[in-house]
């Protein structure tokens, strides 16, 4: 079955005497783990199927097998899914908080655009948006604060550091698969560059500093810390494993809830230098106890073949990417894609929307991002939970339909403060839950892998975690192409009536309605899976 798809996806057939020694051995050792109860069938699979020399690969003892952590529960796993979370929340947490804006930011930009629309009877001008997250609190602080003040490149540094933390997933991956050794160390690396990164900015005084420091150094070092937990964690959970990836990426919305309020007090207070020397101390307390729990379930020498011997593909070597250009993953990516392209945009427009359109206070403004962030926690984790139970495409329906009819509803037909409020909890349940479907697009690209043929590139065993830090690149081209286009489709506040024709009901004669519809189409779209897997085509 899909749902006891081994961590690590690794299948060789064997015939003839190969095959009955594997059965065997699977037998023999899975006898041996239940008089432990520590490891399970699933151990016997993935190491078996891991080394494709047996002459290469020193072959594991009985003893090997039932001194393994259990998988799915026991104190190891939820240590290990703990340390995940609070990596998760701290180092994309940070990057979140470049989509919450300050209650005295907005209060500037929409007095700004009234006193625009008064004197020239145009629409909204955004000054300060360029591509998603390239404002938030730290921008918002470098501009209007000396020495940077008057930059126009502000905006640089949260557009440098999302495209590395997004795009750089498969690089950094298969060095983690080929240096498995030196790859357990990676979360201790990551975070020392992370920290240092956060106090050299604190020395800046040029924004170049800062793109160097805080855009890319930082960005470099969070992908290092975080990626080997998307690594490890297929090693840990197997019938739980969406459920734990939806807990793990919880971490960020409730990051996002909390992070910006005590950054934004820190900045108020003692000012950039200070804030980031604390963040960086801050950081380093909070995740350095627990970078020890991020570790391999299994050890290196049967993981991977011996650290050397093993295969291309589990080390995420170029023979492991045939999967990259198979119609499934081109099929699933492309619906990726255009999801990320809307996702970015409520998290950026609505404080700005409640403020501007429904007269909105900066606080009650605020709360929008505060709510959406709150619903996407549960989101995560409920999303996680079905996907162990239900097909892929199931869930990114359920997805779907929930940020489709709340866009173009919620949103769409809202003209008072609480409507908004209730689209900020359903976009946030169920948009900032599509991404907890992807392990069920790993665990189809792994099975379609190993059944071979055209639909799975050809055939050959599927790395998981590839399809991830290629689904993670897919989902940053989004996120980058989206920025220009919001910017479009904001200019001039189409449908508001503003040349003369007739204005557009609720949301959609704000000003905001071709955001708003642009947003809903790619969530609908972003479900097209759904419709390709009835026409056959998955």
């Amino acid at each position: 079955m899909a749902l006891e798809t081994p961590p690590i996806e690794l299948r060789h057939t064997r015939a003839g005497q190969a095959g009955a020694e594997s059965s065997a051995s699977v037998s023999a050792s899975a006898s041996a783990s239940a008089s432990v109860g520590e490891a399970t069938a699933s151990d016997i699979r993935i190491i078996e199927d891991g080394s494709q020399h047996e002459e290469e690969t020193p072959r594991p003892t009985r003893h090997e097998f039932s001194s393994l952590p259990p998988v799915d529960g026991g104190k190891d796993a939820w240590l290990f899914l703990a340390a995940c979370f609070m990596v998760e929340a701290l180092v994309w947490g940070v990057y979140l908080t470049n989509l919450t804006v300050s209650p005295l930011f907005l209060l500037g930009v929409c007095q700004q655009n009234k006193k625009k629309r008064k004197k020239k009877g145009k629409g909204l001008t955004i000054t300060y948006i360029g591509f998603p997250f390239s404002f938030g609190l730290f921008q918002n602080y470098y501009s209007t604060n000396p020495p940077f003040a008057g930059s126009s490149s502000i905006a640089v540094i949260g557009t440098c550091a999302m495209g590395i933390m997004y795009l750089d997933g498969p690089l950094i991956m298969s060095l983690l698969r080929r240096f498995p050794r030196q790859g357990r160390w990676s979360p201790i690396l990551g975070l020392l560059i992370m920290c240092t990164a956060l106090a050299a900015s604190s020395f800046a005084t040029s924004v170049t500093h800062l793109i160097i420091t805080q855009g890319i150094l930082y960005a470099i070092g969070g992908s290092i810390a975080y990626l080997p937990c998307i690594v490890y964690l297929d090693e840990w959970f197997v019938r739980r494993k969406g459920l734990a990836y939806g807990i793990m990426w919880s971490g960020t919305g409730l990051a996002g809830v909390v992070l910006p309020l005590l950054l934004e007090h820190l900045l108020s207070t003692y000012g950039f230098q200070t804030t980031l020397r604390l963040w960086a101390c801050l950081l380093f307390v909070l995740t350095a106890p627990l970078a020890v729990f991020i570790k391999p379930r299994l050890p290196s020498t049967t993981a991977t073949g011996g650290g050397g011997g093993g295969s291309q593909t589990r080390l995420g070597g170029l023979g492991g990417l045939h999967f990259v250009v198979s119609r499934p993953f081109l099929l699933y990516q492309l619906a990726n894609i255009v999801e990320a392209a809307g996702f970015f945009l409520p998290g950026i427009y609505l404080p700005m929307y409640a403020r501007a359109q429904l007269n909105a206070g900066a606080i009650p403004a605020a709360l929008t991002l505060l709510l959406l962030n709150v619903a996407s926690v549960f989101g995560c984790v409920v999303m996680g939970s079905l996907i162990d139970r239900l097909h892929v495409t199931t869930c990114i329906l359920i997805s779907t339909i929930g940020t489709t009819v709340g866009t173009f509803l919620l949103w769409g037909l809202s003209t008072t403060l609480p409507v908004l409020y209730l689209f900020c909890i359903v976009y946030g349940l169920f948009a900032g839950s599509f991404t907890s479907a992807w392990p069920g697009i790993m665990r189809e690209m792994a099975r379609l892998g190993r059944s071979g043929g055209e639909d799975g590139g050809g055939g050959g065993s599927v790395d998981p975690t590839m399809v991830f830090a290629f689904l993670a690149l897919g989902r940053g081209v989004g996120n980058l192409v989206s920025g220009p286009l919001s910017e479009a489709l904001v200019r001039g506040l189409p449908w508001d009536g503003g040349s003369g024709g007739s204005r557009a009901f609720g949301g959609y004669g704000s000003g905001y309605g071709g955001l708003i519809a642009f947003t809903g189409a790619t969530a609908f779209l972003g479900g097209g899976s759904w419709i390709w897997r009835r026409l056959g085509w998955l």
